[in-house]
């Protein structure tokens, strides 16, 4: 059952495979037509042996030697060019599939659920994008050059060994036979090993990507050694693979031999007892001895077959992988920020218990929310929905009293700018960093971007401006200078609903109060959500709501919450206190 099953799986691997193929046919047929030309110089090569063999080894030659190099040097000719016009038209069928393949995979990735990048590692993903579909492409090459060609090498010489001698070739044809059941044998073994190497492969990818990442911290740390031993242990075990898989398949070159070695003995026995001529049979051994190859070719081909369907599998998951649902058919040109939760429960896969329950609250437009609380209140996962990363299991958001479900998610999220406390930055210019996600940069609105996010300095002190390139996640600027940056893009966007975790969290005092008047005129008319620890940057803000265990506990100006001695003013005592503490000690 388990190898139909392999042969079900294969059978629709090949179909996804071909439909990649299909859009350029006409050059695969091409290339398919190089290689029937190339296997058909071998049988011809055998008969111009068996001609020069037979009428030119005489005392009286039969024909002018000027054939030999003509003969010889015309199929030399035309197996030359059917092998270039085979490398380059494949090369150029398997160059496209694989920015095909790749472009698809990249499109389902940008697509892909924010759960889905929670669940599964970086190196994975990174790995299946860039790793397997090569894999893939690599079995794609293997099997249309490799097992096409040299089955048309076989089926042409075996074609031609039937002509010559039937009774001799019959004997000669147990070799494939045996060489299908070896390949068959190994398969299974081999689609496991290449499975469980596809797996540990993804694992040594992140252990380098997280390497390269966190490269300060392992220093300081003295986290070499372990580092060293977690890459040392899968290439360990990949090495492992690697030699179990090599002796899978390669068993079956010398069994192929011995039995290709047998048929020859008996072939040779038997033609000496018939009448064959020498030419005949020189010709007749040739094309059996040309067999070898492309039978050994076959029998070879079986290992990076399974390593590319292996691989496959994992990239059309990826393909197949569910997006985000976008159910929506309602466009909003631009909202005016009225956001509401009804009723809100949420619960993380695998959680024990609910990270927001029964939550309702209203959030007028142009309206400043603050949300605080203790670690693990609700704050994050509030943003979270606000911004459809998920959809709750019970209840229901509304933004201008249009439920989220409703909404396209692209109007919906054209509706909010987010500034976290992780600032992410691309290997980019600045501009390109500010203006990230519009088609064309307004460098009138960027430079009012700039200037509102206290980055003019910044900017000065870079040889290209705004044209300068920032490094991986804006390595070549400071924390504040990130953050600043990452203010600056929300202040393009220009959108009707900010949400900012932590906005200030990387500026120093000076930079903290220059931004803080910026994101003030910022706010200013818009709907505002602000995640918040410090409390003393959110006492300006219209309400304060206090999140515990996923619950709303209090919820009113910061005067009011004070004034109520809850769960609001014990926080505010606190942090008040340990400012205090700070300051004495300083």
């Amino acid at each position: 059952m388990a190898s139909e099953k392999s042969k079900v799986e294969n059978s629709v691997i090949v179909k996804r495979l071909w439909a990649f193929i299909k859009p350029y046919r006409s050059r695969a047929y091409m290339a398919l037509l190089a290689m029937a030309l190339t296997a058909a110089t071998q049988p011809l090569l055998g008969k111009a042996i068996e001609l020069l063999l037979d009428k030119g080894f005489k005392n009286k030659v039969e024909f002018s030697l000027w054939w030999i190099p003509g003969v010889l040097i015309s199929i030399f000719i035309l197996r030359g060019i059917g092998t270039f016009a085979t490398a380059y038209l494949n090369n150029w069928v398997i160059s496209r599939v694989l920015n095909d393949l790749r472009g698809r995979m990249f499109d389902r990735l940008l697509r892909l659920p924010v759960a889905r990048f929670h669940e599964e590692s970086t190196g994975k993903i990174i790995n299946t994008v860039i790793g397997d579909v090569r894999q893939v492409v690599d079995m794609i090459n293997s099997v249309f050059v490799a097992f096409v060609r040299d089955t048309l090498v076989v089926i042409g010489l075996l074609a031609a060994l039937l002509y010559l001698n039937w009774q001799l070739t019959l004997v000669a044809i147990v070799v494939v036979p045996l060489t299908a059941i070896i390949v068959r044998t190994t398969t299974g073994r081999l689609r496991r090993l290449n499975r469980e190497n596809q797996r540990v492969t993804a694992e040594m990818t992140q252990v380098v990507e997280e390497a390269a990442r966190g490269h300060q911290v392992i220093r300081v740390f003295s986290g070499e050694r372990y580092e060293r031993q977690r890459f040392a242990t899968r290439s360990e075990a990949l090495r492992g693979f690697s030699q179990r898989t090599t002796v899978a398949f390669a068993a079956t070159a010398p069994v192929t031999q011995i039995a290709t070695s047998l048929a020859l003995s008996a072939v040779v026995v038997f033609a000496i007892r018939s009448d064959m001529t020498v030419g005949e049979f020189t010709n007749f051994i040739t094309m059996m001895l040309m067999l070898l190859t492309p039978l050994k070719s076959l029998a070879e081909v079986n290992g990076p077959m399974q390593r590319g369907i292996a691989a496959a599998e994992t990239v059309f998951e990826m393909i197949d992988s569910p997006v985000e649902e976008d159910t929506g058919t309602r466009e909003l040109a631009r909202a005016k920020g009225h956001l509401m939760f009804e009723n809100v429960t949420f619960r993380y896969p695998n959680a024990a218990s609910p990270a927001l329950q029964n939550v309702s609250l209203e959030i007028y437009p142009g309206q400043t929310v603050a949300l605080v609380g203790t670690s693990g209140g609700g704050k994050s996962t509030f943003v979270n929905l606000a911004t459809r990363f998920y959809d709750p299991q019970d209840g229901r958001i509304l933004l201008d009293g249009v439920p989220y479900p409703e909404l396209r998610l692209s109007s919906l999220r054209a509706q909010l700018a987010m500034v976290s406390q992780n600032v992410v930055l691309f290997d980019d210019t600045l501009a390109a960093n500010i203006a990230y996600g519009a088609e064309r940069i307004d460098y009138e609105r960027l430079a009012a971007a700039v200037k509102a996010a206290h980055l003019t300095d910044v900017v000065a002190r870079l040889p290209e401006g705004v044209e300068a390139m920032i490094g991986e996640n804006g390595m070549r600027l400071s924390g504040g200078q990130r953050q600043r940056v990452a203010i600056a893009r929300a202040i393009y966007k220009d959108a009707p609903i900010l949400i900012l975790d932590e906005a200030t969290s990387a500026l120093d005092n000076e930079s903290e109060r220059a931004v803080q008047a910026a994101l003030d005129a910022l706010m200013a008319g818009r709907t505002t959500i602000v995640i918040a620890h410090r409390l003393s940057t959110i006492e300006g803000a219209d309400r304060i709501v206090v999140m515990e265990h996923g619950r709303i506990v209090e919820q009113g100006t910061h005067a009011e919450l004070l004034a109520r001695g809850g769960s609001y003013a014990n926080l505010y005592r606190l942090q008040f206190a340990q400012a205090v503490a700070e300051e004495g000690a300083k």
